[in-house]
């Protein structure tokens, strides 16, 4: 990039204004994206794929007192924070990924580097066969990025001339801009609101509008960094089905970063897990909760209300009035020898079984890295 690109460009000042400047250029520089798809309805190359990546920052360091600020101001100190450290996965054409980890694990930091607004520090990624820090303007083209407190649409606008902005930018067929704009008005209810400005919408309709808009090219891969923050639970099953809906039927890619523990598991079969920049779990959630899910948690009522009792394959939680609840090992125990213990004490009305919260399984994730990086 050359010196009097940066100068001309001087006043931008954060990240997401340089993202969302190339972003614009580049739409102001192409046609339509070309289709991922051959004849045959193949993907056409790897897709996506991070390998050893690594993104450092430099942090100011900071003393106590007077004296202290002085001294730094004069001879101001560094540290190095690695926000992501030594990461690699591969994202497969089609696939739905959950991106997850505490607050400050390095998700957004990692979600900016795949966007290409954050160059790493080092390793290798490679998106479509892009490189995205190297590629921007091409780069951009392929992708549609929504950032949850973030708007990329015209503030004083209606959202239906947004979009008709984004189909002049990208020149895209009116016949898509038409078959989109329908998707739209079914799956997110876009026609409730679409004559309304930018700026009077409530959360849960901008973000809808801000998912639409980020569709509105047919890119490739979405990547959606906590875009249901505060949503109401109405805006949210909206969000599910279509994103299920777009993943489904056009094979888009989407990466999803969320503390929403529910919108992962219904949304993507497979999460990774990373914490403090570090990758501690790439798979499944259905391995989540073998290798860390074992415990179960029986309901029992039953027919007249009896003293608390242990069992030799189960722990009383709790009790009150004539039900108890009782957490065992689903793969020591089975259900029936269960049943059958707890007969013999009372008749049974009813009761019920309860795998282990996916939240607390992920919870439980944390501690045992958290255990072995004491040890």
């Amino acid at each position: 990039m050359d010196h009097h690109w940066a100068e001309k460009h001087s006043h931008l000042d954060t990240d997401l204004d340089y993202f969302f400047m190339l972003l614009n250029e580049a739409r102001k520089a192409t046609a339509a994206p070309p289709s991922i798809f051959q004849s045959s309805g193949k993907p056409v190359m790897p897709f996506l794929t991070a390998e050893n990546i690594t993104k450092q920052f430099q942090r100011r360091k900071k003393k106590e007192g007077v004296w202290g600020t002085l001294t730094l101001l004069l001879n101001p100190e560094y540290e190095v924070i690695n926000a992501v450290d030594d990461i690699s996965f591969a994202v497969d054409q089609g696939e739905m990924v959950g991106y997850i980890g505490p607050n400050g694990a390095g998700k957004s930091t990692t979600i900016k580097m795949l966007a290409g607004i954050l160059t790493p520090t080092r390793g290798r990624l490679e998106v479509c066969g892009l490189d995205p820090c190297r590629s921007r303007k091409e780069h951009t083209r392929n992708i549609g990025v929504v950032f949850g407190q973030r708007t990329h649409l015209w503030w004083d606008v209606p959202v239906i001339d947004s979009l008709a902005l984004l189909r002049d930018i990208y020149k895209g067929p009116e016949a898509q801009y038409r078959a989109n704009l329908s998707l739209f008005n079914d799956l997110l209810g876009l026609h409730e609101f679409q004559h309304v400005p930018v700026r009077q919408l409530s959360l849960g309709q901008r973000v809808r509008a801000d998912i639409a808009a980020a569709l509105q090219h047919n890119p490739q891969i979405l990547f959606l960094d906590e875009p249901t923050i505060g949503v109401d639970v109405i805006s949210k099953d909206k969000l599910r089905r279509f994103i299920q809906q777009i993943n489904r039927d056009r094979k888009v890619t989407v990466i999803l970063t969320t503390h929403d523990t529910n919108e992962i598991e219904k949304l993507c079969p497979r999460v990774i897990i990373i914490d403090q920049g570090r990758l501690i779990y790439d798979g499944s959630v259905d391995n989540i909760r073998a290798h860390y899910g074992s415990e179960r948690v029986m309901t029992v009522e039953f027919e007249e209300e009896i003293a608390d009792f242990e069992l030799p394959t189960a722990a009383l939680l709790k009790s009150e009035g004539r039900k108890k609840w009782y957490r065992f090992n689903r793969f020591d125990t089975p259900v029936s020898d269960l049943i059958a213990q707890l007969s013999a004490h009372c008749g049974v009305v009813d009761l019920t079984v309860q795998d282990r919260e996916i939240e607390e399984v992920i919870r439980a994730i944390y501690l045992d890295k958290a255990q072995k990086m004491r040890d």
